[in-house]
């Protein structure tokens, strides 16, 4: 099954694409787009790996799954579409980055700006349908997205990943903590009651870059 994605990354994940999970999961995606109404649109499924190739990834945030309002999945955890309002997760976001770092000059809910410097923006699921959360859960994605944090940890180093909220941090469990940087906290969205904020991720992730010769992001 022919797969459109990034060169980087289908190199470094040629051999899942054969594997009778993702035989399964193309499958199922696909019947599943021709007949309910899912999200993100096709084209921006791999969107965070078309934007942030493999060669070029330094920060992995990981999310869970898809929004699942019309016009919000952009194919970027957290992301939302270009003018669509913020979701509350993403305004707790924002709010730490500017107590971390300063004012934020872009404010746009997109976030394509942060994954062209090199943030893999990963959602665990890559696809949902329409006002129905966790429709595609357990349909193969996270062996897939599994795959994807396997490669970055055994094929690059001094990487740094964030990992809000249990879920994030079962998903980064298996990281090599001696070649990467791991940041851990409580989940962005409101209902974790601002255990989020005060953690500093962001320097403390452009610190470590720095450190390591590599470009600072700029969360601003």
């Amino acid at each position: 099954m022919e797969v459109k994605m990034e060169p980087s990354w289908k190199t470094a994940l040629e051999g899942e694409f054969g594997k009778e999970y993702f035989k399964q999961l193309a499958e199922f995606v696909r019947a599943e787009y021709t007949h309910a109404v899912v999200y993100p649109p096709p084209k921006n499924v791999f969107r965070a790996f078309d934007l942030c190739p493999f060669n070029n990834v330094e920060v992995v945030i990981l999310g869970q799954d898809p929004y699942i309002n019309a016009g919000e999945a952009n194919g970027l955890c957290f992301a939302v579409g270009e003018g669509m309002r913020l979701p509350p997760s993403l305004q707790n976001i924002f709010k730490e980055i500017e107590s971390d770092i300063g004012p934020l000059k872009n404010k746009s809910g997109d976030l394509e700006r942060w994954a062209r410097q090199g943030v893999l923006l990963l959602n665990a699921v890559l696809t949902v349908r329409a006002g129905a959360s966790a429709s595609h859960q357990s349909k193969g994605w996270e062996e897939f997205t599994d795959a994807v944090v396997r490669a970055l940890n055994d094929q690059k180093e001094h990487l740094v990943f964030m990992l809000w909220g249990n879920y994030a941090k079962q998903k980064g469990a298996h990281i090599d903590r001696t070649k990467h940087l791991v940041l851990e906290s409580p989940h962005p969205s409101p209902l974790a009651r601002g255990g989020f904020f005060g953690h500093h991720h962001f320097s403390k992730a452009n610190e470590y870059l720095k450190n390591h010769g590599r470009e600072p992001i700029d969360w601003l």
